[in-house]
């Protein structure tokens, strides 16, 4: 009677040890694996863990100022928007869409998921019906063609920018949009408020921000910084619980420049009015401050707008005054009467023969437009006379002649560290000839740059030291190179002041209110087995002559038509330039006001 209730006993009992063991089974299993993970191989759930857990930000950081001397920004960044998309992002949000669409109208929607061909067709017909991405492509100004192509070109794809730097109006429409897949990201700009005026000195940036030209080259590290990094932890609502680590960011520098945007700003308008009233190719002006070195202006003709590259062709960023050469003609003549008064070939006061007009050297034949007959060293300057500085030059041993031009500046930079200076070209190595040292002292036989040109006026200004040439604004006097006496280079200075008087070369530029000593240079461009039909006007000089303070060089490249002498194409812009950067430094002036006189001459 009793044996069924055993038996069924026996089955409970049997039932519930095999319960408990797959129990103390499944326990042992998962302790196994929390043991595996946790003290075997832990790398792999701490992995895990940090990608629901820690995040890293990004510490950005704005790329610096660049200001002129007297706090005046020349660049600045300013944020901006710029569009980007997750193509598989895209790709996914189609996807469920479409498989929506199929189990809503009792489609085996599972099996539209195997069926990749179908699924593609179907995701890129859904993309074409939908009018938002259209309107992503014209709020953008971008080919609709384009857009489909960075958007349905490779789903795979995880990053596409569709458009940078957007204005705040069209970065509010698309997040009002609310495109899958589509983002915006908060980026800096870089603005120039000076515009073409200062375009060749300071250069551009490209999309991302790294300086491609000018001082934005010459200083990106100092003006990028480094972005910092923050590692921290948080909880699954979001919070932030733990800051794990963090790398503090290093704020980039603000560089500021020797230039004084007002003399650039006359500089640049004095120069670009005599490119376009001599219908010349190009031009170029320095301005430096004789005591340091300092560069105040430089600008270029023609320039353009650093906020708008679309319509900067490649000849029109090119800093010409650094980098483009030409033979400076009669503006080396001061520096040839001066390597006469260093040696002791010549006296101040003394007078060189220049009958009959010409004389024949090596074969070749060095002449002015007439025989002036006997010439002071003055009046060899006020008329540029060629036979005046090449018997000066033949009088001094040739090795020490063109030392003294070495010595000058001449084949080496000039220490700006501008991009893309020239060192000129100057040999003083190889074997010249008389004819070759005699056409050196009045230009010739040396290809100089517009900078270079400003350096040796400024050794003129600063009575005879060689500064280098900068572009950073500087708190103490740099040392600079006596090359020449004090009482030389003043007697020389002296001397150019005839330019500017009745009969010189320059008779018809006045510096308004200040005694300016300077010279005017025509030289003949090179080509192919000779000199062409193109000139090069050039004015070069230094003011006040009691205390020079500053030395202005004008270039004009190739101007059209019959005036082509220096005096006349180079010559009025140096004067304004002059003049009113002497009033803007608060220099005060030396002679009486005189007015402008019309008129025209000749130089050699």
């Amino acid at each position: 009677m009793n044996k069924p209730k055993q038996k069924t006993q026996s089955i409970i009992t049997w039932r519930f040890a095999l319960v408990c063991g797959v129990m103390l089974m499944v326990f042992m299993t998962l302790v196994a694996r929390a043991a595996f993970l946790q003290v075997i191989e832990p790398d792999k759930a701490i992995k895990e863990n940090e990608k629901r857990t820690v995040r890293v930000e990004k510490l950005n950081v704005q790329r610096g100022m660049i200001f002129d001397r007297n706090g005046k920004e020349l660049a600045v960044s300013v944020p901006v928007v710029s569009v980007y998309a997750d193509p598989l992002a895209i790709d996914k949000a189609l996807a469920k869409k479409v498989l929506r669409k199929a189990r809503k109208e009792g489609e085996d929607h599972k099996a539209l998921a195997q069926n990749e061909p179908e699924l593609t067709l179907r995701k890129q017909a859904w993309y074409d019906d939908e009018i938002r991405w259209k309107e992503l492509a014209d709020v953008l100004r971008l080919k609709p063609q384009s857009v489909d192509e960075r958007l349905r070109g490779d789903p795979s794809r995880r990053f596409v920018y569709l458009k940078r730097q957007v204005t705040a109006v069209v970065a509010n429409y698309i997040r009002q949009m609310r495109l899958p897949g589509v983002h915006l990201l908060d980026e800096s700009k870089r603005f120039y408020p000076s515009g073409e005026v200062t375009a060749h000195m300071i250069g551009v940036t490209d999309i991302d921000g790294k300086g491609i030209e000018g001082v934005e080259r010459m200083f990106d590290s100092a003006l990028t910084g480094t972005a910092g990094k923050r590692t921290i932890r948080k909880d699954a609502q979001g919070r932030e619980v733990q800051v794990l680590s963090e790398e503090q960011r290093v704020e980039p520098e603000d560089v500021y420049l020797s230039i004084d945007l007002r003399i650039q700003a006359i500089a640049y308008r004095a120069l670009k009015s005599a490119v376009l009233s001599y219908k010349a190719t190009s031009g170029s002006a320095i301005v430096v401050d004789v005591h340091t070195g300092e560069i105040l202006a430089l600008v270029n003709s023609p320039s353009f707008n650093p906020n708008d590259l679309s319509t900067a062709a490649p000849y029109k960023r090119r800093n010409r005054a650094m980098t483009d050469l030409f033979e400076p003609g009669s503006t080396l003549k001061p520096l040839a009467v001066l390597a006469g008064l260093h040696y002791g070939a010549i006296q101040a006061n003394d007078t060189i023969n220049t009958h009959p007009g010409w004389m024949n050297l090596s074969g070749g034949l060095v002449k002015d437009t007439r025989n002036n007959g006997e010439l002071s060293l003055r009046e060899i300057l006020k008329i540029s006379s060629n036979m005046g500085v090449a018997k000066i030059s033949q009088m001094l041993p040739k090795e020490a002649f063109i030392n003294l031009y070495q010595q000058a500046g001449f084949g080496e930079p000039t220490g700006s560290n501008m991009i893309g200076e020239s060192a000129g070209l100057f040999y003083p190595n190889r074997r010249w000839s008389n004819f070759e040292i005699a056409t050196l002292s009045y230009g010739y036989a040396v290809s100089v740059s517009t900078a270079q040109m400003a350096r040796l006026y400024a050794m003129f200004g600063a009575g005879g030291i060689l500064r280098p040439l900068t572009i950073v604004k500087q708190d103490e006097v740099p040392e600079g190179r006596r090359i020449f006496s004090e009482q030389d280079t003043q007697a020389v200075v002296e001397m150019m002041e005839s330019v500017f008087e009745r009969g010189g070369t320059a008779h018809n530029v006045k510096v308004d209110g200040y005694r300016a000593a300077g010279k005017t240079g025509t030289s003949e461009k090179a080509v192919a087995g000779g000199y062409g039909d193109e000139y090069v006007g050039y004015f070069a000089g230094v003011a006040p002559v009691s205390d020079p303070r500053l030395a202005v060089v004008v270039m004009v490249n190739e101007p059209a038509g019959d005036v082509y002498y220096g005096g006349q194409t180079a010559g009025p812009a140096f004067a304004e330039i002059m003049s009113n950067a002497l009033r803007i430094l608060n220099v005060a002036p030396d002679k009486g006001r005189v007015a402008y006189v019309s008129g025209a001459d000749n130089d050699a």
